[in-house]
């Protein structure tokens, strides 16, 4: 069993200490991907779409007022609780603070679009 120490440091059963630790803490979303639902509703209509847009754009509004930018928005990175609330996810390429100074292209490559991909 793993004791924790200090803050940002772990003592494991063998002796040796990690340290410089970063912990994150996430809720647990019951209702699974919305790629899942896509696949599992087909079309949903202009309404649905209007539901789920609305709450995509609220939280990039507020991702971005904190200077946060996800960089791998898909259907596979969102998440939909047993409420239909959207719940963004795996921020794995996500950049804080110094977005102004971006010029690399991070995300999934099959979502790209084609000039991105040629560089343009």
């Amino acid at each position: 069993m793993y004791e924790y120490g200090d803050a940002g440091k772990v003592n494991k059963p063998s002796g040796r200490v990690i340290e410089n630790l970063v912990y994150i803490v996430m809720e647990f979303v019951e209702g699974g991907l919305l790629f899942d639902l896509c696949q599992t509703m087909g079309a949903m209509g202009e309404d649905a779409g209007r539901f789920f847009l609305h709450q995509m754009l609220d939280s990039v509004e507020y991702m971005h007022s904190r200077r946060v930018v996800h960089r791998d928005l898909k259907l596979e990175n969102i998440l939909v609780d047993d409420n239909l609330n959207l719940k963004l996810a795996d921020f794995g390429f996500a950049c804080y603070k110094n977005i102004d100074a971006l010029n690399s292209y991070r995300g999934t490559m099959t979502y790209m679009a084609p000039e991105i991909k040629e560089g343009k």
